[in-house]
């Protein structure tokens, strides 16, 4: 008779032996030159080929989930091993579907959770966003009453087709980017609300490895989005719009039907459009930082950058699309929450990248790589800030934050 833990591990392994024989067979190990884990840590135990190793390895009776499962807390899910795969490159989509290692580390990380090891900071972070509907931003009251009070004074309403949704950090913590975001769309004549009772996307959760509380937040969510008649649904976080992309749709399958737009791209389109202007010079020095979700795992890069040659007096000096691949903030995949250490030398990383083009400005489309960032920029007199709060300026739209 085999437990329960056995059968699990059994079913994980049938389900992803494939995709972990496919990177094993190959023996290439390119993808450690660009994950940011592996830069900082340089332990073959955090690269993408050992995760997909491991699974070998445990059909062979060698290994077991509670042997590896600390080894998969040193992702940040960026995707970028993915891409620089050279067996990817050269055979297209085909491959891609064999190389899938943010599916796997997520599924180990389940797997994990659902075997009873669980990581101590996901644990404590999980239940603090279940019983406050809402993540537990650091230093910050998190209270699902206040969750809306970022829009204080912006008379803004609840409900319509479209639905502007704040992410956790956002709403607590850095409410200048939420009130930049509703002053553009008003500005910009985009017809928004929001919504009855918001909470977490559940994103986080279901990277941590804890799927069913993640699919709790959807059920909510979604149930929300319905009820006011929502059909459009604007994000202004990378983490919530993949999280409404992909893992909503698989909870829901065909019944999912809403649009997912983030705010880039609804932005850039209104500067096209010529209905929102950009007048206010930014003599500004300055660099982008591609979100890994919005970038790598999403293919979104060209509408930041249309933004950022379309505000005037702003000096922009990019760098290639492929050296993108390898930068980081190390905010992703809870990473900040169970190994700090590690994400703040990813943008200590990062921003040393940044400080060699000479600019005095790096500027981010995802909140929650902004703090890590942030704190790194001060060793290099680099000040970060978001890409709407920087279109609001430029527009001539006052800012300022509120006390949640």
């Amino acid at each position: 008779m085999t437990t329960e833990a056995e059968d699990q591990q059994r079913e994980f392994v049938e389900r992803w032996r494939d995709p972990a024989y496919g990177c094993f067979s190959s023996g290439h190990k390119f993808c450690r030159n660009v994950c940011p884990v592996m830069q900082v840590t340089q332990n073959e135990n955090h690269s993408p080929t050992a995760f997909h190793a491991n699974i070998v390895a445990m059909e062979q009776g060698a290994l077991t989930v509670a042997d590896v499962a600390e080894d998969y807390v040193h992702c940040t899910q960026c995707g970028a091993c993915e891409l620089r795969c050279p067996n990817t490159l050269m055979a297209g989509d085909f491959y891609r579907a064999r190389t899938r290692t943010v599916d796997v580390v997520k599924a180990m990380r389940a797997l994990a959770v659902d075997s009873g090891i669980e990581q101590p900071n996901w644990k404590r972070w999980v239940e603090a966003t279940v019983d406050r509907k809402n993540e537990p931003v650091l230093d910050v009251p998190v209270a699902q009453e206040n969750v809306a009070n970022w829009a204080d004074g912006l008379g803004l309403g609840v409900g319509g087709e479209t639905v502007l949704f704040v992410d956790c950090e956002a709403a607590f913590y850095r409410t200048t980017l939420p009130r930049a975001v509703a002053r553009i769309l008003q500005k910009g004549g985009v017809d928004f609300g929001l919504m009855r009772e918001q909470w977490c996307c559940g994103g986080p959760a279901a990277e941590m490895g804890y799927v069913a509380r993640s699919r709790e937040f959807a059920v909510h969510n979604v149930a929300d989005w319905r009820g006011i008649g929502a059909s459009r649904i604007i994000t202004l976080d990378p983490h919530d719009y993949i999280t409404f992309t992909e893992d909503y749709p698989k909870y829901f399958g065909v019944d999912y039907e809403f649009e997912i737009v983030h705010i880039t791209e609804l932005v850039a389109e209104l500067i096209r459009d010529g209905k929102l202007s950009l007048m206010v010079p930014i003599e500004r020095v300055a660099t982008y930082h591609d979100p890994c979700r919005l970038n790598k795992r999403k293919g979104i890069h060209k509408s930041p950058r249309e933004i950022l040659r379309a505000i005037p007096g702003l000096d922009f000096r990019d760098v290639d699309h492929v050296t993108q691949w390898s930068y980081c903030s190390g905010a992703g995949g809870g990473l900040s929450i169970e190994r700090p250490e590690i994400t703040a030398a990813i943008s200590q990383q990062r921003l040393d990248r940044a400080a060699a083009l000479d600019v005095d400005l790096l500027v981010s489309a995802c909140v929650w790589s902004e703090r890590p960032l942030a704190a790194a920029g001060e060793t290099r007199d680099i000040e970060v800030r978001d890409l709407m709060e920087l279109v609001a300026e430029s527009a001539g739209l006052e800012v300022t934050a509120v006390t949640t």
